[in-house]
C-alpha cells in the first residue's frame, strides 16, 4: 500500500500507539490483583490515586512515545514530498489503533451527552436547600426515589430529590452532601471521563475494568473519610444517611459522569462498617512535603524529555519505524 507523507505518519502514529498500549495493557492485567492487594494496604486516598495511575498508565505510555518520539524523529528525519510503500501489518495496526481510539472518542461523548440530557430533565435551583458549600449549584428533582448526587464535569452540581430531604435529618444532609463535596474536591466525575476516553486494546473489550471497579471502591471511602472528618457524630450521620437511602428502594439509573452518594447496595455493608469502626489511620504528608515531589517530579520529567529529544535518540526510533513501515 502506497501512501502520502502525512497519511504515512498518521498510520504509524496510530500503529505505535496500538502496539504499546496493548502490551502496557496487558502487563497491567497481569498485575491487577497484586495491585490490588497492594492497594488495600493503603489509606483510602492513597490507594484511590494509585490504581488511577495504574489504569491510566498504558494510555500515558504510548501517548507519551508517539507525541515525543514516534511524530518529532518522522518530522525532523522522514523526506517529504515522496509517497512510500506502507506494509499490510502496519496497515492493519493503524487500523486497529485508529478503530481504539475513535471507539473511546465515541465512548466519551455520549457519556457527556447523556450526563447533559439529564441535568435538562432535572428542575431549576431550588432555595430551600443550604448545603455546607453555598457556592456549589444545586437541583431539587421532584421525585420520592433516593436521589443524592454529585453531576457533571467542568460546571458539577448537586442533585437531591424530594425525598432525600424529607428524610434526612439536618446532620445526615450535612454529611451526606460532605461526602459529594469531597467527591467534588477529589474530581472523581473527570477521572471516570478519563477511564472512557482512555482506548482500549481492541474497540468494546475492557480488560482493564477491574481496576475501575476498586479505585471507584476506594473513591467512595475516601469521600467518607472526608466528609466524617475524624469525628464520630459525622460518621454515624454519615452511616445512617447510607442506611437510610438504602432503606429507601432503588435508586434510579444514573448515567456514568454522575457520583451517587450510594451507587450500589453491594458496597453498604462495608462503607458502613468502616464509618462506625475506623481503623488507623497512616500518617498524612505535609504539604512541603508534597511539593517538594511534585518539584522532583517535574525535573525528573524535564531530564527525561531532553535525553528523549536528543538527536541520537530520535534517529534510533526513526530507523525502528522504517523497519515498522515495511
Amino acid at each position: 500500500m502506497t501512501l502520502p507523507y502525512l497519511l504515512r505518519l498518521f498510520c504509524l502514529c496510530f500503529a505505535s500507539f496500538f502496539v504499546l498500549n496493548a502490551a502496557a495493557v496487558l502487563l497491567v492485567r497481569l498485575a491487577c490483583k497484586s495491585a490490588i492487594r497492594f492497594a488495600e494496604k493503603k489509606p483510602s486516598v492513597a490507594a484511590a490515586r494509585f490504581l488511577f495511575v495504574l489504569r491510566l498508565f498504558p494510555f500515558l505510555l504510548a501517548a507519551l512515545f508517539v507525541a515525543v518520539l514516534c511524530v518529532p524523529s518522522y518530522l525532523w528525519l522522514e523526506p517529504s514530498g515522496a509517497a512510500e510503500q506502507v506494509g499490510a501489518f502496519c496497515a492493519i495496526l493503524g487500523f486497529l489503533g485508529a478503530a481504539a481510539w475513535a471507539c473511546s472518542i465515541t465512548r466519551a461523548a455520549r457519556a457527556v451527552l447523556a450526563n447533559l440530557r439529564h441535568q435538562r430533565c432535572c428542575v431549576a435551583p431550588s432555595g430551600d436547600l443550604r448545603p455546607s458549600a453555598p457556592s456549589l449549584p444545586f437541583v431539587v428533582v421532584e421525585q420520592d426515589a433516593p436521589l443524592l448526587a454529585l453531576s457533571g464535569l467542568l460546571s458539577s452540581r448537586l442533585l437531591v430529590s424530594r425525598g432525600v430531604l424529607r428524610s434526612f435529618s439536618p446532620d445526615e444532609l450535612d454529611a451526606a452532601l460532605s461526602h459529594e463535596l469531597a467527591h467534588r474536591a477529589s474530581r472523581d466525575n473527570a477521572k471516570r471521563f478519563l477511564f472512557l476516553l482512555a482506548p482500549d486494546i481492541f474497540p468494546f473489550v475492557r480488560p482493564l475494568r477491574i481496576l475501575e471497579r476498586d479505585w471507584s471502591k476506594f473513591t467512595e471511602w475516601s469521600a467518607d473519610d472526608r466528609a466524617a472528618a475524624g469525628d464520630s457524630r459525622r460518621a454515624l450521620s454519615l452511616a445512617s444517611a447510607l442506611v437510610r437511602v438504602a432503606r429507601m428502594g432503588s435508586a434510579p439509573r444514573l448515567p456514568v459522569l454522575t457520583t451517587s452518594l450510594l451507587a450500589s447496595d453491594a458496597e453498604l455493608s462495608a462503607r458502613v462498617d468502616r464509618l462506625l469502626h475506623p481503623a488507623l489511620k497512616a500518617p498524612v504528608r505535609t504539604r512541603q512535603y508534597q511539593m517538594l515531589l511534585r518539584i522532583g517530579g517535574v525535573l525528573f520529567a524535564a531530564c527525561l524529555a531532553g535525553l528523549l529529544l536528543a538527536p541520537p535518540t530520535l534517529a534510533a526510533v526513526h530507523e525502528l519505524l522504517e523497519l515498522f513501515l515495511r
